[in-house]
């Protein structure tokens, strides 16, 4: 839908009103695959696994999208300019895989910590579009808690990174729900009040007419015996 007529304050509230859950939901489910596999499988494997699953988490997430009603390729979706700055962002993340991709060749256990990292950077330009704080805490958290656990845990790097990854995924999840959910609730509400209000003043308006009236108050009245 073209939305090229309206101002940008407009077509941030339209990307306001969106759900968000979807991508996140494939990348919990991604992270947590690849974490709970890595321990059975040998490096060469994991690595696969890594450039594999985290390649395909936009392609689940598009499908998740026709179930939790974010519908990403709809044509009545309403794509906005905030929608362009966001994809702009996820490219500019994913050229940073011209950093992580030669400092893997020399050492791969780097790999899951810039795949980590470089992955969750497009959520700052989604805090900045939707006026959320989530965005910023998911990719402060996230990054802090990888690099933290690439040093703690040597030995086990990619369980202990996918754990922090889920861990901040399902705490970015249950906010941003719980702000779409606040927001439906209080458009519902803003309906109700609207109807509520349109109902009172059409009653005043019957109100003021017999008053002004009162032979037409009175056949109406005796009309509905």
């Amino acid at each position: 839908m073209n939305t090229q007529t309206l101002t940008l304050e407009q077509q941030r509230d339209i990307m306001k009103q969106r759900r968000f859950i979807a991508m996140p939901l494939a990348g919990t489910l991604v992270w947590a695959a690849i974490g709970c596999a890595s321990p059975f499988f040998n490096e060469v494997i994991q690595t696969w696994m890594l450039y594999l699953g985290t390649g395909a988490i936009f392609y689940i997430g598009s499908g998740l999208s026709y179930l939790t009603g974010e519908r990403f390729f709809s044509k009545d979706r309403q794509n906005t300019e905030f929608d362009t700055l966001f994809f702009i962002g996820m490219a500019m993340a994913l050229l940073v895989f011209a950093i992580a991709l030669p400092v893997a060749a020399i050492d791969h256990t780097t790999l899951p910590l810039s795949i980590g990292i470089l992955t969750g950077l497009m959520w700052m330009p989604l805090s900045w579009a939707i006026q959320h704080w989530v965005g910023y805490f998911h990719t402060i958290a996230r990054t802090l808690g990888i690099l933290i656990a690439w040093y703690v845990f040597p030995e086990a790097r990619i369980e202990a990174i996918s754990a922090v990854i889920v861990a901040v995924y399902l705490v970015s999840l249950v906010t941003l729900e719980s702000r779409y959910q606040n927001i439906k609730l209080a458009t519902s509400n803003a309906v109700d009040g609207t109807a509520t209000s349109a109902t009172n003043t059409s009653a005043i308006d019957t109100g003021s007419t017999s008053q002004a009236n009162p032979k037409v108050a009175t056949r109406t009245s005796l009309a509905s015996f």
